[in-house]
């Protein structure tokens, strides 16, 4: 999951660099959703290993 926020940021980058203003910002979008999701799953995952002890 964060591999893949990585790489919209990376597409977002390279799209406002290039100027493909709409583009970029789908791309930024997509990553910020995918990197809070993987916040909470991470998070999740902590404190479900951490009752199972």
């Amino acid at each position: 999951m964060l591999r893949w926020s990585i790489t919209f940021i990376i597409i977002a980058i390279i799209a406002a660099v290039l100027g493909f203003g709409g583009i970029a910002g789908a791309a930024t979008g997509i990553a910020k959703i995918l990197f809070f999701v993987f916040i909470v799953l991470f998070i999740l995952s902590l404190l479900k290993s951490l009752v199972k002890r």
